[in-house]
């Protein structure tokens, strides 16, 4: 990992101050503001907010790192895919570096709940890289503007999960342990399966209470058994599996989607590539993260890819949970 190891610091520095300029901008801007939708490209919506973060990207970059060794930059809401410094042969890049300059756009923008800067890097082997060939990812948490505490995680493949609490108002950097569940039931814990949006949530509900119905078992009169969190923000999620809050969390947005086609509707957005960039993270901290059919990850690193993923707090919630989440795709013949 000595290779990449160099690139931390750098990026550390560029998600500190995305988080910083977002921050700067909520605090300076009305919700309604920020919520005005910029453009709308093939991969997602693009709000004004979004902007803010993309604008240090490509400078601070080429700058920063690509001076050093030639990168590809592949982000969200830039309008290609950039090599550089500007004129290298793309045969010359040595890394491919994707970036979600803000994860969790719509809850910050109406300032209901953090988002997230991820960023992952991996060895350029052309088209064909993927997020598993990710080897070093960064996850740093852009707070709402009443919120005096900001995470930042990182991790090389190999080397373990670390996490930083950075405290606004001193300027303290606290670090801390990232400590996923070690429950072994659903029960009194939150699971959740995505439906963000509108389009797909028939069919991701009754998913839902399948599996809920085989890992807890029969709803009782005047108990919630389990519960769930729709945050909408894949990095998010995972953080939350990374901290302990949540137990298993799976987004079938992909596989609904070919269901959805084949009726001739569609599910409108799924999650994508620069989405997950970070769950190398995750999996340093101890948990489990699959495509739907228990496989590894292995997206390749474009923007507009969809990717589907499950993420289980530990081995027993696999155990539990993986069953009868499989019997019910394999009953839609979704994996």
């Amino acid at each position: 990992m000595a290779d990449v190891a160099w690139m931390l610091a750098p990026l550390q520095v560029l998600h500190r101050k995305i988080r910083d300029a977002v921050v700067a901008s909520c605090e300076a801007n009305a919700g309604e503001e920020l919520a005005r939708v910029e453009s709308e490209s093939p991969a997602d919506t693009i709000y004004t907010i979004d902007r803010v973060g993309e604008a240090l990207l490509v400078e601070f970059v080429d700058a920063e790192i690509a001076s050093r060794d030639p990168v590809m930059l592949i982000a969200e809401g830039l309008d290609r895919d950039y090599i550089l410094p500007v004129g290298t042969r793309a045969e010359d890049v040595r890394w491919r570096i994707i970036v979600d300059p803000i994860d969790g756009t719509r809850g910050l923008m109406y300032q209901k709940r953090s988002a997230w800067v991820l960023t992952g890097v991996a060895p350029n082997r052309g088209a064909a890289t993927s997020l598993a060939d990710i080897q070093l990812a960064l996850q740093t948490e852009i707070p709402l503007v009443k919120q005096h505490l900001s995470d930042e995680l990182w991790a090389m493949k190999g080397g373990g999960a670390h996490a930083v609490r950075y405290n606004r108002t001193t300027g303290d950097h606290t670090p801390f342990e990232l400590t996923p569940s070690t429950a072994n039931t659903l029960r009194h814990g939150f699971s959740t399966i995505t439906r963000f949006f509108p389009g797909a949530r028939i069919e991701l509900s009754e998913i839902d209470e399948e599996v809920v119905a085989g890992a807890v078992g029969p709803i009782e009169a005047g108990r919630a058994l389990c519960f769930e969190d729709q945050y909408i923000s894949s990095g998010g999620q995972l953080y939350e599996l990374m901290v302990g809050h949540d137990r298993f969390v799976a987004d079938l947005r992909q596989p609904i989607e070919s269901l959805l086609n084949s009726r001739g509707v569609t599910s409108g957005i799924c999650c994508h590539p620069y989405d997950l960039c970070a769950e190398l993270i995750a999996r340093e901290a101890g948990v489990i993260v699959t495509d739907p059919s228990g496989g590894n990850l292995s997206a390749p690193l474009t923007v507009d890819e969809d990717v589907a993923w499950v993420g289980y707090a530990n081995q027993d919630i696999r155990s539990l949970v993986e069953p009868h989440l499989q019997e019910a795709l394999r009953k839609r013949s979704l994996i």
